[in-house]
Formats: C-alpha cells, structure tokens, sequence
C-alpha cells in the first residue's frame, strides 16, 4: 500500500510540472524601461513558477556585458544588469543573440556569470514548442 501512494505521489508531482507554463522574453530594446519590464515580467513569472527564457539581441544585449551595468531605476534602484542577474539566481535561462558577439567584436569570456550566446536552432525549437508564451521588449 505504501509503494501504491509513492507511485500516486510522483504521477501528481509530473502532472504538476507537465503543466507548468512556459515564458520566452525576448529583449532587444535600447531603452533601459522596456529593458527592465522584461525583466520585471520574467521575474514576476519565474516567481509564479514558470520556465523563462531570456533572449537578449541588438542594443540589451549590452547589459550582458561585464562593465557595462547601465542606468540604476526606480523604484529598486537597480540596473538592467543587476535585475538580469536577478533572473539568473532565480532560474532563468539567459541567452545572447547569436549575431551579437560577431558584431561587437566581444567573446563569450565578456559576458556575466549566466549568459551564454544563443544557438539559433535551438531556440527555433523552443519557440515552435507547444504551450510557450513569449513577450518581446
């Protein structure tokens, strides 16, 4: 009886997690407010327990680079940056445009903790999954 309630425990937990919603945020908007409500959103969803997946192309993709912290904003006083590692900690998953780094003239070693460049495939993929929401800032 006891094994009958563990297996009925774990069908639960999957079930659970099959149904977990998915977020992709896509940010290449110069603007530290459009900026940052991604990441606000991100992390409001990450809070509510979704998946997130950031990508970071064009202009945001700044604020992956080491150095380059950006402007602090209100209410928290944070940066861009500081709110990206903020969604790291928390579980998000962080990528880098893929046309980013050949263009800038930076590497991967440049980047935050967290960050890495994007495989275009890969988030072709992601995309095209069923049930993924995605915002683009």
């Amino acid at each position: 009886m006891k094994k009958l309630i563990t297996l009925g425990a774990a069908a639960l937990l999957l079930s659970g997690a099959a149904q977990a919603e998915e977020l992709f945020v896509n940010i290449h908007s110069g603007s530290a407010m459009a900026q940052g409500a991604g990441l606000v959103l991100a992390g409001q969803a990450l809070e509510q327990k979704a998946t997130v997946r950031v990508l970071l192309c064009d202009a945001a993709g700044d604020m992956a680079v080491v150095g380059k912290e950006g402007p602090k904003l209100k209410p928290r006083d944070m940066s861009t940056q500081q709110m990206l590692q903020g969604v790291i900690k928390a579980g998000a998953k962080v990528e880098l445009c893929a046309l980013y780094l050949p263009n800038t003239g930076l590497k991967p070693t440049d980047l935050i903790p967290g960050v890495t460049p994007a495989k275009p495939a890969d988030v072709a993929a992601h995309l095209l999954k069923p049930g993924v929401n995605s915002l683009a800032f």
